[in-house]
């Protein structure tokens, strides 16, 4: 979805949005899936990157600029627990119990008209 706001800053408020965000590479180098006896499924996955292309555009009283822009995120590492109850009166489902996400990078380049 597009991302829709503002902020205040010093004088004045900086209106912006964010609009046809596609996420343009995923990177998995390392990631691995492991049973845990009695309680679900542990993933874990390390030095993902991930870059997301998007168009800009910000207005303040003073000035308005538009254009693309790319984010990349890289050195991303994510652990999540998952839990399958062993039920049988109904179809097998599987619930978030923890999760934990780090990154180390993130560079973002706007292009624009000023």
């Amino acid at each position: 979805p597009d991302l829709t706001g503002h902020e205040k800053f010093g004088l004045g408020n900086v209106k912006y949005n964010i609009s046809r965000i596609h996420v343009t590479a995923v990177e998995l180098p390392s990631a691995s899936i492991s049973l845990l006896p009695g309680s679900g499924i542990k993933l874990v996955i390390g030095n993902a990157s991930l870059t997301i292309d998007m168009n800009w555009n910000i207005r303040t009283w003073m000035f308005k600029d538009s254009g693309r822009g790319t984010v990349h995120i890289s050195k991303v590492f994510v652990t999540a627990i998952f839990s399958t109850p062993l039920d049988n009166t109904g179809p097998t489902t599987i619930s978030l119990t923890s999760c934990r996400t780090t990154s180390g990078d993130i560079d973002i380049k706007l292009n624009g008209k000023s």
